[in-house]
C-alpha cells in the first residue's frame, strides 16, 4: 500500500486546522449557552464553573480563558440574552413611524417573543432570589437591563403624549405598572406555572393581549384621567 502523498497529507492537516479554528470560534457561544442553562436550572450560587465547562465540552481552564470568573460569565450571559434585546428594541423605536399605541403593543408582544418565551427569562427569577447575596450582580443587572428597559418605555410614553395619542400620565409610575404584569408572567413561568394543573395555567399570548388592551384603554387621549373621588396620582418627586 502506498503512503499518502505530501499534498494529501497537507490538505488533511489544513482541514484539521480549520476545524479546530471553527471549534475555537464557537466556544464562547457554547459556554454562554451552557451557562444560561445551568444558571436558570440551579441559580447563580449553586452553579459551578466546572459544570459549565463540562456541559460545553471543554476544560475548566478553557472556560477561564474566555471568562476569568463566574461573575464575568454571568455578565456575558446577561449581555447576550437580555441587554442585546433592549438595545435592538431601542433601534426599532428610532425607526418606527406608526401610532404610539401600535408601538407599545409591538414592544409588549416582542418582549414575550424575544425574552419571556425563551429560557433566558429565568434570569429575572434568579436576580430577584439572589440579589441580596450578590449585590454587585444586582447593580450590574440594573445598569445593563432595568434602566435601559425602563428608559425605552419612558420614550414610548413620552412619544405618545407629545403626539396627543396618550393622555398625560405619571411616567415613572406608569412604566412600573407596565412592567409588573410582565415580571409576574416570567416568575409564574419559572416557579408555580409548571406545578399547576391545566385550569390554572396562563396562556402567555392571551395574557399579553389582555394586558395591552387594558393598558391602551387607560392611556388613550380621550380616557378620563380620574374622578373627584379618585384623582390621577401626581408624579412622585425626587428628594
Amino acid at each position: 500500500m502506498s503512503a499518502p502523498s505530501t499534498t494529501a497529507a497537507s490538505e488533511s492537516a489544513e482541514a484539521s486546522a480549520h476545524r479546530r479554528e471553527r471549534r475555537k470560534e464557537a466556544r464562547p457561544g457554547e459556554l454562554l449557552d451552557a451557562a444560561l442553562d445551568l444558571f436558570v436550572e440551579k441559580g447563580f450560587a449553586a452553579t459551578r464553573a466546572e459544570e459549565v465547562a463540562a456541559r460545553a465540552g471543554v476544560s475548566k481552564g478553557t472556560l477561564f480563558l474566555y471568562f476569568p470568573s463566574k461573575e464575568e460569565l454571568f455578565k456575558a450571559v446577561v449581555r447576550e440574552n437580555l441587554a442585546r434585546v433592549v438595545h435592538e428594541s431601542a433601534g426599532e423605536l428610532d425607526s418606527f413611524e406608526g401610532p404610539s399605541d401600535a408601538l407599545l403593543l409591538h414592544f409588549l408582544q416582542q418582549w414575550w417573543a424575544r425574552y419571556g418565551a425563551t429560557k433566558a427569562s429565568g434570569i429575572s427569577k434568579l436576580i430577584i432570589s439572589e440579589a441580596s447575596n450578590f449585590p454587585e450582580l444586582a447593580v450590574f443587572f440594573r445598569d445593563e437591563v432595568v434602566e435601559p428597559g425602563t428608559a425605552l418605555l419612558r420614550r414610548v410614553l413620552e412619544r405618545g403624549i407629545a403626539r396627543g395619542e396618550f393622555r398625560p400620565v405619571p411616567i415613572d409610575t406608569t412604566v412600573h405598572l407596565i412592567l409588573a404584569p410582565l415580571l409576574f408572567l416570567v416568575l409564574w413561568k419559572h416557579s408555580l406555572g409548571p406545578c399547576c394543573d391545566a385550569l390554572a395555567r396562563i396562556e402567555p399570548e392571551a395574557y399579553i393581549a389582555q394586558h395591552a388592551e387594558l393598558l391602551l384603554r387607560g392611556l388613550r387621549a380621550d380616557a378620563a384621567p380620574g374622578t373627584p373621588d379618585s384623582p390621577a396620582p401626581p408624579e412622585p418627586k425626587t428628594p
